[in-house]
């Protein structure tokens, strides 16, 4: 035996630790099969995810509030890793694959628009304009590593990976996460109707149980967190969360996150599906009812929420403008397009490569493209 198969021994050393309901590295599929090194099929996902461009640009997009003059306010990259660490603790006491669910964790957001929520309900009402389409951040995410992202090619994920950033949904939060057999044609289906159905989209559950993980681990990756920034800007005190929240989760992020992954582990080991008590269940409902009464529909000020959706419909303009008079000079060319394959440029209409270039904005250079248009 050769060092190097050895150490392709290693690397899989774990999965014979693995539940039977875990997705193990054999089950892996890619559309465009390859041939597979030393790493396992879904530590290369990972791999290939963090070395995008895409989760480059984590580094300087809103989690929830934009432009905050706060080093301590969270980042869309902060929130990603707080999911995967959330996510890996619970997938190894359930013996899941953790490969699996780093990379589906790491990935999850690679959609996300500039602004957060905001941004993405900008774009929303744009792609429905112009191309009768919803744009839904986690079909984005798919859509970035199948076809844009890597200069149009991709990055030829798994199946599972791919599927687990696509049912992530952390706004639907369940009691009971079971998982859905599916191939890549149930796939694409899915991927291809949740642009004209959105409410469809949102019932689509992941094909795993690590992605069901990834799912809840969303929610307990923001749900406290978000609270810790909101009272960290003076926005309500500690002692405003209802009694009924906190005599059961806690009123601090460690706490909540801890209640909710024990939780989480008692109910879910030896179990086909993740699941909570009812009464965590209940309060974290209800936490995420006051966080969007108290944090999310204040977020931003509707002045400013006025002056960014008119900004992105102004350079989305501007960029659509550029593309149909062949205009070179233009940045979406210049950043974008240039270096985009043929059959990104051929494949994709004129819109939607707008759509794809707002979408992969970080807030900074959104905010300056407005600025531009606005001189």
């Amino acid at each position: 035996m050769t060092n190097l198969e050895q150490g392709k021994i290693n690397f899989l050393r774990n999965e014979k630790t693995l539940a039977s309901t875990a997705c193990k590295s054999d089950m892996a599929i890619r559309l465009n099969e390859e041939k597979e090194d030393i790493r396992t099929p879904f530590a290369r996902d990972t791999d290939r995810i963090i070395h995008s461009l895409s989760y480059t640009r984590y580094i300087d997009k809103t989690q929830v509030y934009s432009f905050k003059d706060n080093d301590h306010i969270s980042k869309r990259m902060v929130h990603v890793q707080l999911v995967s660490r959330i996510a890996r603790t619970i997938g190894r006491a359930l013996c899941l694959n953790e490969d699996l669910i780093e990379a589906i964790a790491l990935g999850h957001d690679i959609g996300h628009t500039p602004l957060g929520h905001a941004g993405e309900a900008m774009l929303n009402e744009i792609s429905k304009e112009e191309l009768g389409e919803y744009f839904a951040h986690n079909v984005q995410g798919v859509r970035n590593l199948m076809f844009v992202d890597n200069n149009g090619k991709g990055h030829n994920l798994t199946l599972q990976t791919l599927d687990g950033i696509f049912c992530h949904n952390g706004e639907m939060a369940q009691e009971k996460y079971m998982p859905m057999e599916k191939d890549f044609t149930e796939f694409l289906r899915e991927y291809e109707e949740s642009y004209t159905s959105l409410k469809e989209a949102n019932k689509y559950r992941p094909m795993t149980l690590e992605g069901c993980v990834v799912r809840i681990s969303d929610i307990i990756g923001y749900i406290g967190r978000d609270i810790e920034d909101s009272i960290n800007l003076g926005l309500f005190k500690r002692k405003d969360i209802p009694k009924e929240i906190t005599e059961i989760l806690g009123n601090n992020n460690r706490d909540i996150v801890n209640t909710i992954v024990i939780d989480i582990i008692k109910e879910s080991i030896n179990k086909p599906y993740i699941k909570m008590s009812k009464d965590v269940f209940k309060a974290l409902t209800l936490l995420k009812k006051f966080n969007y009464q108290n944090i999310y529909n204040k977020s931003m000020k509707d002045e400013d929420y006025k002056y960014y959706k008119e900004g992105m419909k102004k350079i989305y303009d501007n960029y659509l403008k550029a593309i149909e008079t062949n205009d070179k000079d233009n940045i979406i060319y210049k950043i974008f397009l240039n270096n985009q394959t043929k059959e990104y440029l051929k494949n994709t209409n004129n819109k939607r490569k707008v759509i794809d270039f707002i979408s992969g904005m970080t807030d900074e250079m959104f905010l300056h493209q407005i600025k531009l248009i606005n001189s």
